[in-house]
């Protein structure tokens, strides 16, 4: 299947939209009506105005939470909510069985949920948490639901970051085991891991009809900066001693939810696949001696070898390969 596989160039597609556009916007226009949206983190900060305006074009949208009741709280009334845990491959086994025991398919997976910077945890099998959950367990539950996602024929997204600029996989070394811990190194890798999860994935899944993308939604302040002490967003100049904004550029919730909802709905990617997005576009190659940040996708997070070579560790890892 790879052998004849056309990969998509990482090359704009005029799509109409940009920084400033929100979800509700990019959906203007398109019936969801009938179609099925699981949505990790679809109850909290870009999560939920993806949900809202899925839901408000026509889609069944599915939140799997860590916390449900929480999660139906704060959605008030929209989607349906079901437990999940991604630090947790039994969680995701049970919540994936459950699922496809309800004989639906899934037109869209949105892999949404993430924890960020966080100070150095342990999950099972000892692995690093940000690596664990944003990568490995959104691994995990595409690959056990992929009967669902196949039956749909439609997207996956993975969310990445502009932070893959920070890292690499540290393959000598990916769970920290024999280095010190860098919050925003591991950050990093796991959002070079999220791009590389959906090159991989759109390799595997384009000739079953299913195509994957990756983004980056942009700088949004929400419950992602739970573990960032105020004194450090002050030092990396996102906000002032009193907690006001000063980081140009930076998108509402509505805005950061806006290019993950593009991607898993828009017919300008028709036919295209397993390119790292942002801004509601294709983003743009940029060279590795460019500074950290800076728009575009750095080249570690296209590569093609790494991404196979990754899907093979997860699937080690975690014990589950859909494409085996």
């Amino acid at each position: 299947m790879t052998q004849t596989h056309q990969r998509t160039p990482q090359e704009p597609v005029g799509s109409g939209f940009g920084h400033d556009s929100t979800a509700a916007e990019v959906l203007e226009g398109i019936d969801l009506t009938g179609k099925l949206v699981v949505l990790t983190g679809g109850y909290s900060g870009i999560g939920l105005e993806a949900t809202r305006a899925l839901t408000a074009a026509g889609a069944h949208v599915v939140v799997p939470a860590r916390r449900p009741e929480h999660a139906a709280a704060e959605l008030g009334g929209i989607g349906e909510v079901a437990e999940l845990d991604l630090g947790d491959q039994g969680s995701i086994a049970r919540f994936a069985n459950t699922f496809l025991d309800s004989g639906r398919s899934i037109d869209a997976f949105i892999g949404n949920a993430g924890i960020m910077a966080n100070p150095l945890t342990r999950i099972e099998g000892g692995w690093e948490s940000q690596f664990g959950t944003n990568h490995l367990g959104h691994y995990a539950l595409v690959n056990r639901l992929w009967p669902a996602i196949a039956a749909g024929g439609g997207r996956v997204v993975s969310l990445s970051s502009s932070a893959h600029h920070r890292s690499d996989i540290r393959w000598d070394d990916v769970m920290f085991e024999r280095s010190e811990y860098d919050k925003w190194a591991a950050y990093g890798q796991a959002k070079t891991a999220n791009a590389l999860f959906a090159l991989h994935l759109d390799v595997l899944a384009a000739p079953q009809g299913v195509r994957a993308f990756s983004v980056h939604p942009g700088g949004i302040m929400t419950p992602l900066q739970r573990h960032l002490p105020r004194e450090e967003m002050v030092n990396l100049g996102w906000i002032d001693a009193d907690g006001n904004l000063l980081m140009e550029g930076f998108k509402t919730p509505a805005g950061g939810a806006s290019t993950e909802v593009w991607a898993a709905t828009n017919p300008k990617l028709d036919g295209l696949g397993g390119v790292f997005c942002e801004d509601c576009e294709i983003a743009l190659p940029v060279d590795a001696e460019r500074p950290r940040f800076t728009v575009g996708v750095a080249p570690h997070a296209t590569d093609p070898e790494a991404a196979a070579r990754l899907w093979a560790l997860s699937a080690e890892l975690t014990g589950v390969d859909a494409f085996a």
